[in-house]
């Protein structure tokens, strides 16, 4: 089969592979962030994006919901390192300070946002079991190194911090949801803006919420 110029050859070494499995990631997430969701993401734009042939793409992901699941793994890790930068050496942080790193960081993350409504709606369960595993294994070991980090830096103990990142894995993922409505639903809150209160900006909505739970947990019990 010829391809067209644009159109990149089929990838031989493992680091092609692995290159170009990347550039899929990639176009995928500038397909959400673009159309303004996950929801919109379609193989077909993302192969287009990434250079290959229409059906490159099943070489390195059987179908959208291992691509979209990929994205959202690779989104934990990035979530983990964003919190190890963040936080540096520092030591002591208050509860508000806290809240502030994991606020921020999830904030710097829009696509991993939306992905955490998608992953325990269908993308876990539309997937073979041993690839729900590896994505069970490698999130939750990256969560786990954000609580390890948090606790060696926050004032607060090892379980308020888990409990900060329960809530705050739940509220980003419903707050981005509701910050950014379906295209029937901005018309309808054009038509009437008082429905639209729900839909609220997302990053300042976050920070508060999570600063308020913070603060919360350091007034209860350990």
């Amino acid at each position: 089969m010829r391809y067209s110029s644009g159109m990149r050859q089929r990838a031989r070494s493992a680091e092609d592979k692995a290159r170009r499995a990347d550039d899929l990631l990639q176009a995928a997430e500038a397909v959400a962030l673009e159309r303004g969701g996950v929801r919109y993401v379609t193989l077909a734009e993302v192969t287009e994006r990434a250079g290959l042939h229409r059906t490159g793409v099943r070489r390195y992901y059987s179908k959208k919901e291992d691509l979209l699941l990929e994205l959202a793994e690779r989104g934990w890790g990035q979530w983990r390192d964003a919190v190890a930068d963040e936080l540096g050496d520092r030591t002591g942080l208050t509860p508000a300070q806290t809240a502030a790193v994991v606020s921020s960081t999830l904030i710097g993350l829009p696509v991993f946002c939306d992905l955490l409504t998608h992953v325990p709606l269908h993308l876990e369960g539309d997937v073979d079991i041993e690839r729900a595993r590896r994505y069970k294994t490698n999130a939750t070991a990256a969560h786990d190194a954000i609580a390890t980090a948090l606790d060696r830096a926050s004032a607060l103990a090892a379980g308020q911090v888990v409990s900060l990142l329960a809530a705050a894995v739940v509220l980003s993922a419903g707050l981005w949801q509701v910050s950014h409505p379906t295209p029937t639903l901005a018309k309808l809150y054009e038509e009437v803006p008082d429905w639209g209160h729900a839909a609220l900006d997302f990053a300042p909505r976050l920070t508060t919420l999570l600063t308020a739970c913070a603060t919360g947990l350091a007034a209860g019990p350990g």
